[in-house]
């Protein structure tokens, strides 16, 4: 089913495996009033846990423009050597690495398991995304609003830091220049897949142009897009059937404007 959904969205599934005996794994939310979520996860183990290096599509990881990636994989073992190979035939290739923590807190077995996971390849990414809420998670409580606390974070071969910030926008850190980019007042319904909708808006904009994050004017019309896609995907539930086609974006960007 999960599949079917996958072609029907126009997504590229030669990479996709399937276990013979694990199930996927479920993820079960509930929405607050304001729209947040709450996560309980269904695995232990699921078949993503079991995915092996032997497995992995190695000529489509070369041919790929950037290789994006979580966290959630580095949990446990075979996924976790899977992921470490996936990064480096990825990096040989000359591959932009781009990269979501993405922290679901509940699936990792503690608190400093999951940072220590999470910054085990952080080195590694050319374009790292967080949330505001995952900057605080990381740096144990620092001010995930203060400049200082995102540059503590960045390393020295990073080449672009996102800081998002839901509703309010996003910020951004090169080796050159930082800002913020406001949001988009929208009716939001689910936050579920804004942060995804983000990534694939700045992503989407990034692979035509992979010096993208080198001009400060194109970085910050391509973040108005990403934000443009996060907002959008607040407006109806859920992740998938929230997502929006480019028309969309444009339009809201255009209403904006007016």
């Amino acid at each position: 089913m999960l599949v079917n959904i996958l072609k029907e969205n126009n997504v590229e599934i030669r990479g996709m495996r399937f276990d013979p005996g694990a199930r996927t794994a479920l993820a079960f939310l509930t929405l607050r009033s304001d729209g947040e979520r709450e996560f309980m996860f269904y695995r232990n183990p699921s078949a993503d846990m079991l995915l092996e290096a032997t497995e992995l599509d190695i000529a489509l990881i070369r041919q790929a423009a950037v290789f994006h990636f979580g966290s959630i994989s580095l949990i446990a073992e075979p996924s976790r050597s899977a992921h470490f190979a996936a990064i480096q035939i990825a990096k040989d290739a000359g591959v932009l690495l781009s990269y979501d923590p993405n922290l679901r807190l509940p699936l990792w077995p503690s608190a400093d398991a999951a940072r220590q996971g999470i910054f085990s390849i952080w080195d590694q990414a050319d374009i790292i995304k967080v949330s505001d809420d995952e900057l605080a998670f990381l740096t144990k409580g620092g001010d995930p609003y203060s400049d200082d606390v995102a540059r503590s974070v960045f390393h020295s071969d990073l080449k672009l830091l996102l800081v998002t910030e839901g509703k309010n926008g996003c910020r951004y850190y090169t080796k050159d220049f930082s800002g913020k980019v406001s949001g988009f007042k929208v009716h939001t319904v689910d936050t579920t897949g804004a942060g995804d909708a983000f990534v694939g808006g700045i992503l989407n904009q990034l692979v035509p142009d992979l010096s993208l994050f080198q001009n400060e004017k194109r970085l910050r019309e391509a973040l108005r897009f990403a934000n443009g896609c996060g907002a959008i995907a607040t407006t109806e539930r859920g992740a998938i059937p929230a997502l929006p086609n480019k028309g969309a974006v444009l339009c809201l960007i255009d209403e904006a404007i007016i």
